[in-house]
């Protein structure tokens, strides 16, 4: 498996806590985590440390202490105006199994092919103990995280008690999401917001265009080439100019019209998984009696102190 994109969010928003003290209603914010990202992050920045000695649960850990900082945290994003309110909606997606339905679209989509294995083992022990630690998490199947986050997006942004939604991955693909102020993409690591300005300023199209631009240009870490002899710059411009690909004069693309729009269904993330009916349901409630001895299986007892604290506010 290529390991996941960490594109560049350079000249992003800065990373700042919300700055309005506007309490008057309840807004909520909404953390959506890509989980898969994370462990991926956890595991091999834990390498550089480790001497390649993977410890069984160490990229697990990494990623609980990642979301225990978001609960600690509260609803602390850039432009929300709910400061005060202790409690958190936070939901993580993870790839329960590599392939997806996409696998059978394109013979050359990403695998699990090449995962090492110390990796491979730490992703369903990341699922149960976020469960424990009272964390929602959607473990995916025949979808992917990336389309557990597109869809928790869409339905969250449909509450109008929801302020903002946050969703924390740098992948381009999540991109698509954003919209307007109010559906952001954060960079955790880069500590950088987009909303869909930033996007524009990024990749030269609008939020809902990054799946043709990405049909175009390709996306090499989800193994789909795009067609030869466009760029990023052209494939902006084409999009600009005419709009998405099924709009395109026959003249465009002439005989890689098919090849470019089962690139585009390969890219356009599915909003439409159930995962949830209210956004009250991700709402953090401190963990689980099972975290104790998960904290204890780790050998990270702090995490339950962490836990006990945060959910004593």
């Amino acid at each position: 498996m290529t390991r996941r994109s960490t594109n560049q969010l350079r000249e992003a928003k800065p990373f700042t806590p919300l700055a309005s003290s506007h309490v008057s209603e309840r807004f909520y914010v909404v953390h959506l985590v890509d989980g898969t990202y994370e462990l991926f992050r956890h595991f091999y920045g834990l390498r550089r440390f480790t001497k390649g000695v993977d410890r069984p649960y160490g990229a697990v850990v990494g990623v609980l202490q990642t979301v225990l900082q978001m609960i600690e945290n509260g609803d602390r994003v850039k432009g929300s105006a709910s400061r005060g309110l202790v409690d958190t909606y936070i939901g993580v997606a993870t790839d329960h199994v590599i392939e997806s339905f996409r696998n059978r679209l394109w013979a050359d989509y990403k695998t699990g092919a090449g995962l090492e294995p110390a990796l491979l083992a730490q992703f369903h022990p990341l699922e149960e103990a976020l469960a424990a630690m009272g964390v929602v998490v959607w473990p995916m199947i025949e979808l992917e995280a990336d389309d557990a986050l597109a869809s928790a997006a869409h339905i969250a942004s449909e509450d109008e008690e929801v302020q903002k939604v946050a969703i924390w991955t740098p992948d381009k693909d999540l991109a698509q999401c954003v919209r307007d102020t109010r559906v952001v993409q954060i960079d955790g690591r880069r500590k950088t917001i987009r909303d869909a300005a930033g996007i524009r300023e990024k990749f030269g199209v609008d939020p809902p265009l990054i799946p043709d631009l990405l049909a175009l240009v390709g996306d090499a870490a989800d193994g789909y080439p795009g067609i030869p002899g466009i760029g990023a710059k052209t494939a902006a411009q084409l999009l600009n100019r005419y709009g998405q690909i099924e709009d395109f004069p026959s003249n465009v693309l002439g005989e890689r019209r098919d090849l470019a729009l089962l690139f585009k269904n390969l890219a356009t993330l599915r909003t439409d998984a159930p995962l949830f009916k209210k956004v009250e349901t991700l709402r953090w409630r401190g963990a689980t009696p099972a975290f104790a001895a998960w904290a204890d299986r780790m050998k990270a007892p702090r995490l339950l102190e962490r836990c006990e604290k945060a959910a004593g506010r």
